[in-house]
């Protein structure tokens, strides 16, 4: 064979083989493609805390000593004006996993089973006037967040209270991969350890041995710290932190409540400014684990509470008790958002939203596309997150504990409906603190009002 032939044959081999390692290997842009996909998907921390009212942030009443909420604020976009429909425990969080006002599937009030028959579907309230049954459990078959995000890649961390069912029907039968700290009860008996009753203590407690003088708040951020740390999957993340904090009992922690009697606060209300600055330690702890482990630029922050506080929410009038809880006391929360590259920093929105808009946000993150579900009611607050508006429209919230159960919010005009017949008329924009009332001084937005919250009622709440 010829030095030209053995020349022709090398050539011809090399390309052949150069042709079969480029066949089983991605194109660089490919790759570089996959990348970018998976770093365009941020990872998703959801604070919701429990019984947190409008007024108790720092930045809003400095009898709160609340740094790392402040700081969140000063970083991120505040909604001024955002409402829970249904604001108690159990309904907020079905509204808040769904997208859908509470009220239509059935669950005007919070969880109460029965222990002589801890399957039934409904519960009834004594003080009801109207003796509306109500739901004892999120429905297996309804579509959540988590869910519908695991769709896209993600893992599902959830933390705390859940009081949306019993086992069976917890956080990992709904689309969360894995959940800490979950029970039966809607609130422990004690901040401070054994935190619950025995048959209701969460069974990972005794794995991770939580011990007497340890407190509740610090024993669940210590678990979220360590997720985070450890975290070391190849998909982006929704760590859902559902605080029992601050509902009671209002137990602050022995150091944080020497500080706040110190300085003046007396009785339970000492407990809870503890409480809270306890929870905003949290926080902190959260924002600084993200930054360690350098994802803190890729990580979308969710701060929101579950319905109004138990105490004082001056200047809002109304709260978690006392028959006005659709007051903006009682309705209207704490609601911040920081979406880097997104949202800018240290600006505020006034359009009214509520919760249910958390889902479908959710899913255009993770997505990167726009949703459209007849299904919810909630809509996208990605609009808003970029400077934007969204369409006007109208907020419905429905509870029944009491004569108050109904109200409707159309821009700066609020309605609240009793069973009794009275109705009540705020433009809460120019009066934040309900104090002048309307009804009756020939306003068209009454009539106007009057008529769609009846048409909403016929459409949204089941007649059995």
């Amino acid at each position: 064979m010829t030095i030209k032939k053995i020349l022709l044959n090398v050539i011809v081999i090399s390309v052949v083989i150069s042709f079969t390692s480029c066949k089983n290997q991605k194109p660089d842009n490919e790759s570089k493609i996959d990348v970018e996909s998976k770093s365009e998907k941020p990872n998703i921390v959801l604070l919701f805390i429990d019984d947190y009212g409008w007024s108790d942030v720092g930045f809003r009443n400095n009898t709160f000593n609340t740094p790392n909420i402040d700081q969140l604020k000063k970083e991120g976009l505040d909604f001024n004006r955002a409402y829970i429909p249904t604001p108690t425990c159990s309904p907020s969080r079905l509204s808040l996993l769904t997208g859908k006002e509470a009220i239509r599937l059935g669950m005007p009030r919070h969880i109460a089973i029965d222990p002589n028959d801890p399957d039934a579907e409904y519960n009834l309230w004594p003080t009801d006037p109207v003796q509306r049954p109500s739901r004892n459990y999120l429905p297996l078959e309804e579509i959540t967040y988590a869910e519908r995000l695991k769709e896209f890649g993600y893992y599902n961390y959830f933390i705390g209270k859940w009081h949306l069912g019993h086992v069976g029907r917890y956080p990992t039968d709904q689309g969360f991969d894995e959940a800490y700290g979950t029970t039966n009860a809607g609130h422990p008996k004690n901040y401070y350890y054994p935190f619950f009753k025995p048959d209701e203590d969460p069974k990972d407690f005794l794995n991770s041995g939580p011990k007497e003088g340890d407190y509740l708040t610090d024993v669940l951020i210590n678990n979220a710290v360590e997720f985070i740390n450890d975290y070391d999957k190849n998909q982006p993340f929704m760590l859902s932190f559902w605080y029992y904090s601050v509902h009671g009992p209002s137990i602050g922690r022995k150091d944080l409540l020497k500080k706040h009697q110190d300085a003046g606060l007396q009785g339970k209300y000492a407990d809870h400014a503890a409480m809270v600055e306890a929870m905003d330690e949290s926080i902190g702890r959260v924002r600084k684990a993200l930054e360690d482990k350098g994802i803190a630029d890729n990580t979308v922050i969710i701060l929101l509470s579950d319905q109004g506080g138990a105490y004082t929410n001056a200047p809002l009038s109304g709260g978690k008790k006392g028959g006005n809880t659709l007051g903006e006391g009682g309705a209207r929360v704490p609601f911040i958002i920081k979406y880097p590259g997104v949202t800018t920093a240290n600006t505020e929105s006034d359009i009214p939203v509520q919760s249910i808009d958390l889902y479908p946000t959710l899913i255009e993150i993770a997505s990167g596309k726009e949703y459209k579900d007849n299904q919810i009611q909630g809509v996208s607050l990605l609009p808003i997150l970029k400077g934007n508006n969204i369409e006007k429209r109208n907020l419905y919230f429905f509870r029944s504990y009491e004569d108050q159960y109904a109200a409707v919010i159309s821009g700066d005009w609020k309605l609240v409906k009793y069973h009794s017949g009275k109705f009540q008329l705020f433009n809460v924009s120019e009066d934040i603190s309900e104090q002048n009332e309307l009804i009756g001084t020939g306003l068209e937005i009454e009539t106007k009002l009057k008529k769609e919250i009846a048409a909403w009622e016929a459409e949204a709440v089941p007649q059995y």
